[in-house]
């Protein structure tokens, strides 16, 4: 696969990552979280908060592989 393909594949893929990532944390937070303390509620946010660059790591190391050689 070219390169400029996988980055363009990857570069939406990101997108909906994020999009789909926060909608799904937020739904989460008001579900379980609203009587929680505040405590809970910073530890929330910062694990969740840090949690999606693990799966966008993995797409960008996925959009920098070299093109494989023809032959």
């Amino acid at each position: 696969m070219p390169i400029r393909l996988r980055k363009f594949i990857g570069m939406i893929a990101l997108v909906a990552l994020v999009v789909v990532y926060s909608f799904i944390a937020m739904v989460i937070a008001q579900l379980k979280l609203v009587d929680a303390s505040k405590l809970v509620q910073m530890i929330y946010y910062v694990v969740v908060g840090l949690a999606w660059v693990f799966p966008a790591g993995v797409i960008i190391k996925w959009m920098q592989k070299p093109e494989s050689p023809k032959g």
